[in-house]
């Protein structure tokens, strides 16, 4: 019985704040909602606003901002989240993502009694927050997979619209073509730029709407040359043509780069799943073997610094091989 009170009062405190959790995160959705459903009446209504063709192509920046209003801005953590899953093509909500990583946090806690390798409590906890970590990861994998695709399509999606407008469309018109022949994912994001601009609003917000679901350069590139033609005038089919040449070129020199770095990312995935690994084989083999080394004060602080260094360690490999072209 006393056995079972460590795991019962880290249970209580788990519970108590996933549903701190819950509330503010029902809370930030319900205030998300509210704030989409008003942006949807007043999309015809609004005057376009200014946006700036430099700040298109222009990676965002601290501006001068300090630690403070960074902080306070950071979180809005529904609202990122909310974004993210949107880019990774996920129909999810906050609520949805809040319930299955609670979901898994479970499952580590009930993997941390019947392994407990630090004691009942302390290593339900953690295997609890590691596994809950486990949706984030996902949503982040499944995003970094759509941006590839999508960043696969757009030469295509551009020779597209050039030819369209060479045999005499225009360009809305080459737009609607656009979303209703090209495959998923980016055929779906024209057809919402298509509908937007249908709709009411103007080109300039429709585009920069654009590139915030696709945060993507190229994505930039496309809606600051479209609004420069706009503009100035030109020979828009000449210029989205080069676009799509010069994508090209930097999609293969980046496919070439991470070929080269392929031993690197390899390298980083065995030598971080590898202690992990041998410690469940050890767990299952012999589950007293590591518990000795659980209780001592000082096999506890061995365990802390090789989770550390393991972290640490994957992190600079990552930096080093996370070649930017």
């Amino acid at each position: 019985m006393n056995s079972l009170i460590p795991f019962l009062f880290a249970f209580l405190i788990l519970f108590v704040v996933v549903m701190i959790a819950a509330s503010v995160a029902y809370k930030f959705w319900d205030n998300k909602r509210k704030k989409q459903v008003s942006s949807m009446l007043q999309t015809g209504e609004e005057k376009a606003p200014e946006i700036s063709i430099s700040n298109l192509l222009m990676e965002p920046t601290d501006d001068g901002r300090s630690i403070m209003e960074k902080f306070i801005e950071g979180l809005d953590v529904a609202q990122k989240l909310q974004a993210h899953m949107s880019q990774a093509g996920l129909n999810w909500t906050p609520m949805k993502f809040l319930v299955i990583s609670i979901v898994c946090a479970i499952i580590g806690g009930v993997v941390g009694v019947r392994f407990p390798v630090m004691g009942f409590g302390v290593t339900s906890v953690v295997f609890g927050l590691l596994m809950a970590i486990l949706p984030y990861l996902h949503v982040r994998r499944a995003r970094a997979k759509r941006l590839g695709k999508l960043e696969e399509q757009f030469p295509e999606a551009l020779e597209f619209l050039a030819r369209s407008m060479r045999a005499g469309h225009a360009f809305t018109i080459s737009l609607e073509m656009l979303g209703e022949e090209l495959p998923e994912p980016l055929g779906q994001e024209f057809r919402t730029l298509f509908n937007e601009q249908n709709l009411g609003a103007a080109l300039e917000v429709a585009l920069a709407n654009l590139t915030t679901r696709v945060p993507l350069l190229d994505m930039r590139f496309f809606a600051s040359s479209v609004l420069l033609q706009k503009q100035t005038g030109g020979n828009l089919a000449e210029i989205l043509t080069r676009l799509a040449e010069v994508i090209r070129d930097r999609f293969r020199l980046k496919g070439q780069v991470k070929a080269a770095s392929a031993h690197g990312r390899l390298t980083a995935t065995i030598l971080m799943l590898m202690p992990i690994a041998t410690m469940f084989a050890l767990l299952v083999v012999s589950p007293g073997y590591l518990q000795g080394m659980a209780k001592d004060i000082d096999g506890k602080y061995m365990i802390g610094f090789a989770i550390l260094g393991q972290i640490l360690g994957n992190y600079f490999i990552r930096k080093i091989i996370n070649i930017q072209v």
